[in-house]
């Protein structure tokens, strides 16, 4: 179950960096806005539900309890993320767009955030996998 919960670590990771290459793709897009960023929501959901799956596994691998609070941490981050785009958006539906833009900053941060977490549980994922040196 370790080997499969690195496995697992190491998607996370890879759907974290397509995350990033959705919303620059959506960024620089000469669509109009939400078409724009259909992937980069698209993806949001399974970077929500994908740590709540190693989770699982996690548990019945009777991982340490540390590393499954780790990984609990990436569905909060990507609640937290909807919560600032809605507030920016509202903020820029109603003329803020300055206040707007320094709000979907903290998106940003928020998403740098999320691949920090989801390396340090990849890292210690692949650690925990590694087989007992023999003596």
């Amino acid at each position: 179950m370790r080997k499969v919960f690195a496995a697992l670590a190491g998607i996370l990771v890879l759907l974290v960096v397509a995350q990033f290459f959705f919303a620059a793709s959506g960024g620089f897009s000469t669509r109009p806005g939400e078409e724009a960023y259909r992937g980069h929501h698209a993806l949001g959901y399974v970077i929500f539900l994908w740590p709540i799956v190693m989770m699982i596994v996690a548990a019945i691998g009777r991982m340490p309890g540390r590393l499954i609070g780790l990984t609990a941490v990436i569905p909060a981050l990507t609640a937290f993320q909807v919560v600032v785009a809605k507030v920016a958006i509202g903020m820029s539906d109603s003329g803020g767009s300055t206040a707007s833009e320094l709000v979907f900053g903290l998106h940003g941060i928020g998403g740098l955030l999320t691949g920090v977490f989801a390396g340090l549980i990849l890292r210690q994922a692949r650690t925990l996998a590694r087989p007992a040196p023999v003596s």
